[in-house]
């Protein structure tokens, strides 16, 4: 794993680590975690990723999350689609990375989802795994699940070796948001018909958290190159339950960049 280091944009403070590129010109790839999720949480995929790619990585933990500062409670419920993609846009002023492609897993996937839409010259392309654009029975009911594991114990336990203080912040601002009557993913929805450069999607048949219907909705919004991809075999965690198939569509999605550059 690579180190933790630090980046303070104002009065944000965010944990980062950085893998170097084994290719100098390959772009940087900007991983955004889950909603449980930290810089550390990808384990050795970030590793794994440079390796097969040549690319560099960047994982990051965004504010209320692992190392990075507290976030305060309770989010607003656009957080996605405007907190999300606003602190991503600091982090890539702030390490000054001229060519990326996005990378985020369930809501950090939704993230990338939105901050795709404002097609960044930065930004070559981005990848999703097991992204949410729509507010499912599945989703809630896969959070309410969570929700009672969370009350149980261990989990908080297991959580807060990665999130230290942050592990009530990080929880509640996930699960009270997501749980939340007016929650709604319309907007991030309604911007997926901004979505200009190519992308990848990737989701597990059996994702206990969303249907193929988000597949479906963004392979019909996205006017882009939309590359949909669902693995058999998987739930909600592509990187780790089908990792050799994940990363050999991220490097086939790589290679295929520079037609569109």
């Amino acid at each position: 794993m690579s180190p933790q280091q630090f980046l303070q944009l104002g009065p944000l403070r965010l944990e980062y680590r950085q893998l170097p590129a084994t290719d100098p010109s390959r772009p940087t790839l900007v991983l955004l975690h889950e909603g449980l999720g930290s810089a550390g949480q990808w384990k050795d995929f970030p590793l794994r990723l440079a390796q097969a790619s040549g690319c560099g990585v960047v994982t990051y933990s965004r504010q209320g999350y692992g190392q990075s500062s507290p976030v305060t409670l309770p989010r607003p419920l656009n957080y996605l689609t405007s907190d999300g993609p606003r602190e991503l846009r600091q982090l890539l002023d702030a390490l000054q990375l001229p060519q990326v492609v996005l990378l985020g897993h369930s809501d950090g996937a939704s993230i990338v989802l939105a901050y795709a839409a404002a097609n960044d010259p930065r930004v070559l392309g981005s990848i999703a795994l097991a992204p949410h654009v729509i507010v499912e029975t599945e989703s809630l009911d896969g959070i309410r699940h969570t929700t009672e594991v969370w009350h149980q114990g261990p989990l908080r336990e297991r959580l807060a070796r990665h999130h230290g203080a942050n592990v009530d912040g990080a929880f509640h601002g996930w699960s009270d948001s997501w749980l939340h009557p007016d929650f709604s993913l319309d907007d991030l929805e309604a911007q997926l018909a901004y979505i200009e450069k190519p992308l990848l999607v990737i989701q597990g048949r059996e994702d206990h958290y969303a249907t193929p219907e988000q597949l479906v909705i963004i392979q019909r919004q996205v006017p882009g190159p939309c590359r949909c991809v669902l693995l058999d075999d998987c739930r909600h965690f592509p990187q780790t339950e089908a990792t050799e198939r994940t990363l050999q569509l991220i490097c086939e999605f790589l290679e295929r960049l520079p037609a569109f550059i």
